[in-house]
């Protein structure tokens, strides 16, 4: 038997990283780089495709069991994510009895990266007005890991041992790469490769400090 590790259940919490469905910037990025560039594309929502993308995640999520199993699911505050965490893990207007509803978080500290790009600044909520994105500066890959190892320990707190978490492609890359050098390199390389939309990962992250 190849069994390298063997952890105590209580020292170990599983995360489900998921990266938003299809968004009408991702589309026109596609055809012209700078189109990330155009105001028209303020906190971009997802587009049809996206949305069915949603649907049929939604379905995996449901008959695997995993919706009863998630106790929390924490999202960026984009329109995109949040669009993408309510459909996936919300409670659905044609289940008003479902039982297993995960609580929704939204935080700051899981947005996209940061300034310059309108896709990457979100609408105000109720009074609440994004003072953080920065029309002139882009937000540094330094910054980004920076403010992913400070989500992971914030993560690491909350008592839930199983929980979601629906963000940006660079960004859940990072919060991967907090713990990439605990990782064998072949693994690492598969572990923190670029998000597919809508595509979910699933890690264990261990506490070793409780072994």
């Amino acid at each position: 038997m190849d069994t390298r590790f063997l952890y105590p259940l209580e020292s170990c919490k599983i995360i489900h990283l998921l990266r938003h469905g299809q968004a009408e910037h991702n589309v026109e990025a596609e055809k012209d780089r700078n189109a990330l560039l155009s105001p028209h594309l303020f906190d971009a929502p997802l587009t049809d495709h996206g949305h069915q993308q949603v649907e049929n995640l939604r379905e995996r999520v449901v008959s695997s069991g995993l919706l009863k199993r998630v106790e929390l699911v924490v999202t960026s505050p984009l329109l995109r994510t949040m669009q993408t965490a309510v459909g996936v893990f919300g409670n659905e207007d044609n289940q008003p009895n479902m039982i297993s509803k995960p609580s929704i978080l939204a935080l700051e500290v899981a947005r996209d990266r940061n300034g310059v790009r309108p896709p990457d600044m979100r609408r105000n909520i109720e009074s609440e007005e994004d003072n953080l994105w920065r029309p002139d500066v882009r937000e540094s890959e330094e910054e980004i890991l920076a403010r992913a190892l400070q989500f992971m320990k914030w993560l690491w707190k909350r008592p839930e041992k199983e929980v979601a978490v629906v963000s940006h492609g660079i960004v859940l890359q990072h919060m991967l790469y907090v713990f990439a050098n605990d990782c064998d390199v072949s693994v690492r390389h598969e572990l923190c490769k670029r998000f597919a939309n809508c595509e979910i990962r699933t890690v264990v992250i261990v506490d070793k400090r409780l072994i």
